[in-house]
């Protein structure tokens, strides 16, 4: 789930640069909702992690994670700002 709402960003970012003007605001909307996705998942994980014996692999798993929410983190930003711009 984390990798697929990654995917989002890109259309996302696209409809927010060279989309109908009138959308902007759902361009924003749905960058927080990919955003929202992801933390959710990262949640998940953590949560799912926690009885797992295979200390290695809990490590490189919430490892990954966590650099999956960091990207949407920026990603989320970088949209929110393009639209926040074309909409002042």
């Amino acid at each position: 789930v984390m990798e697929e709402s990654l995917g989002t960003f890109e259309v996302i970012k696209a409809m927010a640069k060279t989309g109908n003007p009138n959308s902007l605001s759902d361009a924003g909307v749905g960058a927080l909702c990919a955003r929202t996705a992801v933390h959710g998942a990262y949640l998940n994980v953590k949560i799912n992690c926690v009885g797992l014996e295979d200390k290695k692999f809990v490590e490189n798993v919430l490892k990954k994670a966590k650099k999956f929410a960091s990207k949407a983190d920026k990603m989320e930003k970088e949209i929110l700002e393009i639209v926040n711009k074309k909409i002042a």
